[in-house]
């Protein structure tokens, strides 16, 4: 049988390379096995060593790309041990060349120490996954031709974005296909609730790998004709009467714990303008089901608009547009989610004079990230600082989220809608904002985001997770799309 992949994988702990090196001996496609390692080290069972400096650096991929012979390249991204399934590698290069795909990924499984077996499939990559924390899992088989390619193309230094630019480098010439069958087996060692990996990529430790992502993805932007130009309109602020200023918005469906706290933070508000506050529900029964609209109605002021649709089909996408479209919306919405508490009595306040001072048509401020009980919590304060007015727009199509709290302009809010779903409404409106209009970020702690065991997001599912996620890739793609589309037309 021809040799067909040559395996590049990292020096790990000895237990797992002897048990990985196993494995992977025992394939009859493999060509070779180098292994990956920081500094010179004799490895028993290895073709090669390969010194690197990092794991995922552009040099590193240069070096990998440069030693590849074979006409498959398999790169191992993880420490641990990784067992191939059965016939894993033929099935693989079968889906390859019927494919003709440049890289190809897999279902897996995840064995724990005490050797339980749980199902980790992952999504589909599209146009949109532009995410550089998008999960393939831990085994990654490129085309050699595409991969020699692509790294060829790599003109920049990275030390933790080389990985994510050759990836972004290949999806502009070859196709990734997603193999939902189960491949392999990894030992997964990053055991956290899915709500507590949420905040990695805006933790302050992260920052510098973070600048580099984002340079690496402005770099594909410009490659596909993605990137747009630090150039926007007015936004005629002053042209609208409303009777009221703004409007905080509070979309609820079952916060009976949370509720209050959130309605009398906004209330609670100190401003110089008249504002009011819509609390409207939603669900398949049209309203909560545990005390929470009873609740609502036990607070008495005439500020507060407590809506409870008669349809059964309103998320919280369609929430926040029948507050928008209400005759009583101020001229600016302003988000506090039903569990959380503005920071003090002056955040409205803030974000409506931040709107004047920026000329936006959308604000968003920072928080702190605390428990049920307004304990700190790590990272602590979040806010976004790699946002900058140049780039941001550009960047928001990389990362996960844009922060909170988030403020619009209601007449534009009016314009676009928010799709009618209850994961990713405020990042589809957010990125069909900066497409257009500049986004204002304001970096002063103004808002308590509460982590506690009844948040939304806290503890998904793996097959929820990825539902989340492919739905927010797909709104990168359409936005991607959209954008191309509006470049092209410039040109005309």
């Amino acid at each position: 049988m021809k040799k067909m992949v040559d395996c590049f994988l990292p020096m790990a702990g000895k237990e797992e390379l002897i048990k990985t090196l196993g494995s992977l001996k025992g394939q009859e496609l493999v060509n070779r096995i180098i292994v990956m390692q920081s500094s010179p080290e004799e490895v028993a069972d290895a073709d090669e060593t390969m010194t690197i400096d990092t794991l995922k650096s552009s040099d590193t991929m240069r070096k990998i790309a440069a030693q590849a012979e074979a006409p498959f390249t398999l790169l191992y991204i993880k420490k641990q041990y990784v067992e191939i399934g059965l016939y894993a590698l033929e099935r693989m290069l079968q889906i390859a060349d019927a494919t003709g795909a440049g890289m190809l990924y897999a279902d897996h499984y995840q064995i724990s120490a005490d050797g339980k077996r749980t199902e980790a499939p992952v999504i589909d990559y599209q146009q949109g996954s532009l995410r550089d924390d998008f999960d393939f899992g831990s085994v990654l088989l490129i085309r050699t031709s595409a991969l020699k390619e692509a790294a060829a193309r790599m003109t920049s230094n990275y030390k933790a974005a080389g990985l994510y630019d050759l990836r972004l480098k290949l999806s502009e010439q070859v196709s990734f296909v997603h193999i939902n069958e189960f491949l392999y087996s990894e030992v997964e060692l990053d055991n956290r609730k899915t709500g507590e990996k949420l905040f990695d990529y805006v933790d302050p430790r992260n920052r510098a790998s973070q600048i580099e992502m984002e340079q690496a993805c402005t770099e594909y932007l410009k490659n596909v004709g993605g990137y747009l130009k630090p150039e926007f309109p007015d936004v005629p602020l002053k042209e609208t009467e409303f009777e009221y200023e703004a409007s905080i918005m509070i979309p609820v469906r079952n916060r009976i714990r949370t509720i209050k706290d959130a309605i009398n933070s906004a209330l609670s508000q100190q401003t110089t303008f008249k504002y009011n506050v819509f609390v409207v529900e939603n669900g398949p029964e049209c309203h909560s089901t545990d005390g929470t609209t009873e609740a609502i109605d036990e607070i008495k002021d005439d500020r507060l608009i407590h809506i409870i649709p008669t349809r059964k089909d309103v998320g919280v996408g369609g929430s926040w547009n029948i507050a928008a479209h209400h005759p009583k919306c101020g001229k600016f919405i302003v988000q506090l989610d039903s569990d959380d508490l503005y920071s003090g009595p002056d955040t409205l306040q803030k974000i409506v004079d931040a709107f004047y001072a920026q000329n936006c048509a959308m604000i968003i401020g920072s928080y702190m990230l605390t428990d049920i009980n307004l304990n700190i919590l790590p990272p602590g304060k979040v806010d976004h600082k790699e946002w900058t007015p140049e780039n941001g727009r550009n960047n928001a199509l990389r990362i996960n989220g844009l922060g909170a709290p988030r403020a619009f302009f209601t007449p534009v809010i009016r314009q676009i809608n928010l799709p009618n779903v209850n994961y990713g409404e405020d990042y589809a409106l957010g990125l069909a904002i900066s497409r257009k209009y500049q986004i204002g970020r304001i970096f002063d702690a103004l808002y308590n985001c509460r982590r506690w065991d009844d948040n939304s997001d806290g503890n998904l599912s793996i097959e929820k997770e990825n539902r989340n996620n492919l739905y927010k890739d797909r709104i990168r793609t359409w936005e991607l799309q959209a954008r191309i589309a509006l470049n092209k037309q410039a040109v005309k």
